[in-house]
């Protein structure tokens, strides 16, 4: 899906593909747990920002969007994805009345301004060692509650079972390419933590998590937060 020649159709076939195997291995659950945890330290008053990196078809940031209607909450949702297929697909997909906005943009050029939470899903396995660095410190500059990274688990397990059940579902073809390849550039604990120690960010305002089915999350809290 990383390919610039992939045609908006094609990438949104494969975008309803990664919806339906989002939906079924509780993808979005960590991130909504993160995420009503760290309010729960807010005045419910208070007017909350939330940028989703990488944020694809919009998936998250609508799921976020739904929470905070029923929990009386306001927010503000901003997406920024590099492929400018993402914004036209996220942007139909997504109710009108949802408060929230798709930007094209490279994440290391774009400039958010004062950002409360930064959120990413399924992104960093993109990026090489060194651009994931540069991403947490990113983060870290820009958020000022905290940041939190849901991602893979890299392990031959999860890898096997998305083979067999991609090719049953009759999935997109580049979805059944693109599934293990991501698995298999995706990190353990151990790669987190030496990560975050290139990143210069300290162990007590971080933590990593897994969750199943076979994810590892990494959460940095700011101020008070931590």
């Amino acid at each position: 899906m990383d390919d610039a020649s992939l045609s908006f159709e094609a990438f949104r076939n494969c975008l309803r593909d990664l919806e339906i195997v989002n939906r079924y291995t509780l993808a979005y659950r960590p991130t909504l747990r993160w995420l009503k945890r760290t309010l729960r330290t807010v005045n419910s008053t208070d007017h909350i920002s939330i940028l989703d990196v990488g944020s694809g078809g919009g998936g998250m940031l609508r799921r976020i969007d739904h929470w905070a209607r029923k929990n009386n909450r306001q927010v503000e949702l901003v997406g920024v994805d590099l492929n400018p297929w993402s914004k036209c697909s996220a942007e139909q997909l997504t109710p009108a009345n949802a408060q929230i906005r798709f930007e094209t943009s490279d994440i290391f050029t774009f400039e958010p301004g004062a950002i409360d939470l930064i959120i990413s899903s399924l992104f960093t396995h993109h990026l090489a060692d060194s651009k994931v660095v540069s991403f947490l410190r990113w983060m870290d500059q820009h958020a000022v509650r905290g940041w939190f990274i849901n991602d893979l688990h890299r392990h031959p397990l999860p890898s096997l079972v998305f083979t067999h059940a991609a090719r049953l579902l009759c999935f997109d073809r580049m979805v059944r390419y693109d599934g293990p390849l991501s698995i298999a550039r995706a990190f353990t604990a151990s790669d987190w933590r030496r990560l975050l120690a290139a990143a210069g960010i300290p162990t007590k305002r971080t933590r990593i998590d897994w969750f199943f089915p076979f994810r590892y999350c990494v959460a940095g809290w700011k101020g008070t937060n931590a």
